[in-house]
């Protein structure tokens, strides 16, 4: 199969989802062509490792100040600044160029801010890979993070991206997310703005898988009283978490074990964030190459983050390796992960303290959540039997 496949940010370990898939499809035998727009020097170099696999790749340079331009120019319309923040008219213009080829079977488009593309495609089924529903997510920002900024752009967004979600239902000939959670979010969104008379293209759940050779238990000591929450650091959701589990969980644990130490490992901690190390217990790493060493050294790992979209990767990442998770509701919510099988869900502080405490003090706890959990992703989180799936809804018709 012939696949145009589009993205608004350049495919990588850090963008997984895009990453594997392209990945597993290449390696299945289609041909890929993927138009992708690019925000950095960095994520140009990024492409060349998918031109090693047989891709072929065309970048799009998007810096900072166009789509700063383009989310102004959105501002006095209806469409969201989410829809606009990567495009790139040439970018737009290939893609038309493409579908009148002859030389495509379908195009895949991923994202929201890719979305508004669909529009130079005529005479080839299409494909939009919403990912997550952007208006769940801004939802649960206005409620939930403690971000002045985050809760702003939200509430400026809201609105126009509900219409925007709904209306992408029509524009498409199929929609795939990653979880059930964001396909009833976006089949409410249908119900909610587009007329009874107007019949939305069908949604199917394409969860997200993780590498399980990268991602693979390790040999060697844990440290036995350490947790780890990994991410990057600069997102709202999981800046709230880390500040949630710093504020109302650790204290928690430190009145039972004051030996507990916690690791925030990511990319572009903010100010907030830093603050935390000045507890000598708290390491706050900023950006590491490889987040693999520190999960295997830790103990547990966390994800307190209080709202969440799709598929919690992090989580994936630290199940893939054997150890033993502990998550909020919100973020187990998009997995069909066992709770007190495969993995520990809390509510409430008092339970995340309770639930950490526990797995540190019963080896044999940590243990049968450790290989629980990397049975789970194994069966459940393929990427080469997602990749298989999403084939197959390639080449459905009607």
């Amino acid at each position: 199969m012939r696949i145009l496949y589009v993205t608004p940010y350049v495919p990588s370990r850090i963008r997984t989802r895009p990453y594997h898939l392209i990945r597993e499809l290449a390696r299945q035998g289609h041909r890929v062509v993927l138009l992708t727009a690019a925000a950095s020097e960095q994520e140009v170099r990024d492409a060349d490792e998918l031109r090693q696999w047989g891709v072929q790749v065309e970048v799009f340079p998007v810096p900072r100040a166009r789509s700063w331009g383009n989310c102004l120019a959105a501002l006095p319309t209806r469409e969201p600044l989410q829809a606009v923040y990567a495009y790139h008219p040439a970018m737009e213009r290939r893609l038309a160029e493409w579908a009148r080829s002859g030389e495509v079977d379908i195009v895949h488009i991923e994202h929201l801010r890719a979305a508004r593309l669909v529009r130079a495609v005529q005479g080839v089924p299409t494909v939009y890979d919403s990912v997550d529903s952007i208006s769940l997510l801004f939802e649960q920002t206005l409620r939930l993070t403690p971000g002045l900024r985050s809760r702003l752009l939200a509430a400026l967004d809201l609105g126009r991206t509900r219409r925007y979600e709904a209306r992408l239902l029509t524009w498409y000939d199929r929609v795939v997310v990653t979880s059930r959670r964001d396909k009833e979010a976006l089949e409410a969104l249908a119900r909610r703005y587009l007329s009874p008379s107007v019949r939305p293209a069908p949604i199917t759940v394409v969860t997200n898988g993780v590498d399980l050779e990268y991602f693979r238990p390790q040999e060697g000591p844990r440290e036995g009283k350490t947790v780890v929450f990994t991410g990057k650091m600069s997102y709202h959701a999981n800046v709230a978490g880390a500040l949630y589990f710093a504020r109302e969980v650790l204290p928690r644990i430190w009145a039972r074990d004051p030996e507990v130490r916690f690791w925030v490992v990511g990319k572009d901690p903010p100010e907030a964030v830093q603050r935390l190390a000045r507890d000598g217990r708290i390491t706050v790493t900023g950006t590491v190459p490889d987040l693999r060493p520190y999960l295997a050294r830790a103990a547990v790992a966390v994800c307190p983050i209080p709202y969440a979209v799709g598929i919690q990767n992090k989580v994936l990442e630290a199940m893939a390796m054997g150890v033993p998770v502990v998550s909020s509701r919100a973020a187990a919510e998009g997995l069909e992960a066992r709770p007190g099988e495969d993995l520990l869900v809390a509510d409430t502080p008092d339970e995340f303290a309770r639930h950490v405490l526990h797995v540190l003090g019963d080896p044999e706890l940590a243990a049968r959540l450790a290989v629980a959990g990397r049975q789970y992703v194994e069966t459940s989180h393929n990427w080469a039997l997602i990749a298989e799936q999403l084939a197959g809804i390639y080449r459905m018709r009607g």
